[in-house]
């Protein structure tokens, strides 16, 4: 008897074809794989929610813009979910423009607003004061730009791949004020068993504070200190209900089997509202963790069957 096929994996991601998401979305999505592209993030997210897709891929954070507040704010705007995998994605980007259009001709130009944010100085230095219109990717203002008989400006900053694949042409290649950027994605699905730890793993939690109490930022990241755990990424994140009240998001170095990970979320739970674990996977810079003395497995274990002794009245 044959073994049943496996149906191919669904995966949404921040489209049209071509933005750094997509590129994102190959490193880790299989070859006969289904593809769903999304008008934005939290439509990315939702399609994992109700069930279309399998897992979501979208931008987390960018080296020089910071965390993806679409992205922060989504993940937690629902049902659970958990990250599953990250990925990093060198960016530089091309100037598209339709053929026969010349730089003294750029009145407006079209791209995501992080995008934007990367280029300005760019812009600003080689075309002058052009106006932003804001896309809902870096592929989307490319995509409107070969489409429409009237797209409302005269380039996009996209991916160098989407020039080609749109059928523009680059009037420069590599636009960017920060050369070496890199924008971080991460791969998102139901909450499930964790990725295996790898010993160069990343913990992902939404933590709220106490309303009104004083010290209480510093008795959330004592939590993490006097476990020997370095926060790689912490942003204030508004809870909407009223002013000056926030949740932070974190990215921990560690893994939910570490010992020093599970004492942080025990102390987390005791001292804050509310704690959302986002998951734990490995770390794509494969960067393996050294803990400090004191915080390895073997130091709790250890600290653990001291009190057992104690408890049992053995000396």
């Amino acid at each position: 008897m044959s073994a049943t096929k496996q149906a191919p994996l669904r995966f949404s991601f921040l489209g049209p074809a071509g933005t750094f998401t997509y590129a994102a979305l190959k490193q880790v999505a299989p070859p006969d794989s289904i593809e769903i592209p999304a008008l934005d993030v939290p439509m990315a997210l939702r399609l994992v929610r109700s069930g279309e897709a399998d897992y979501a891929v979208v931008p987390i954070e960018n080296s020089v813009e910071g965390g993806v507040n679409a992205t922060l704010d989504a993940l937690t705007d629902g049902s659970a979910l958990q990250i599953k995998a990250e990925m990093l994605v060198p960016i530089a980007f091309s100037l598209a423009v339709r053929p026969g259009t010349r730089r003294e001709d750029i009145r407006a130009i079209s791209t995501h607003s992080h995008a934007w944010a990367q280029c300005r100085g760019w812009i600003a230095e080689r075309l002058g004061p052009v106006v932003h219109v804001p896309a809902t990717s870096t592929a989307a203002g490319a995509k409107t730009l070969a489409e429409s008989d009237s797209p409302g400006f005269e380039a996009a900053l996209c991916p160098p791949a989407t020039v080609k694949l749109m059928g523009l042409e680059s009037l420069s290649d590599d636009v960017a004020d920060n050369p070496g950027a890199v924008t971080r994605f991460i791969m998102v699905g139901l909450p499930g068993p964790q990725p295996e730890r790898t010993g160069a793993d990343k913990t992902t939690l939404l933590v709220q504070l106490p309303h009104d109490e004083a010290g209480a930022l510093l008795s959330m990241l004592e939590q993490f200190s006097a476990r020997g755990i370095n926060l790689s990424r912490i942003e204030s994140r508004p809870i909407g209900d009223s002013l000056g009240r926030y949740a932070f998001s974190i990215d921990a170095e560690g893994h939910l089997c570490d010992e020093r990970i599970q004492a942080v979320l025990i102390g987390l739970h005791r001292v804050c509202p509310q704690v959302v674990f986002l998951g734990s996977y490995p770390s794509a810079s494969g960067e393996r963790i050294r803990p400090r003395p004191g915080t390895s497995d073997a130091d709790f274990q250890a600290g653990r069957e001291f009190v057992e002794r104690l408890l049992a009245g053995r000396a």
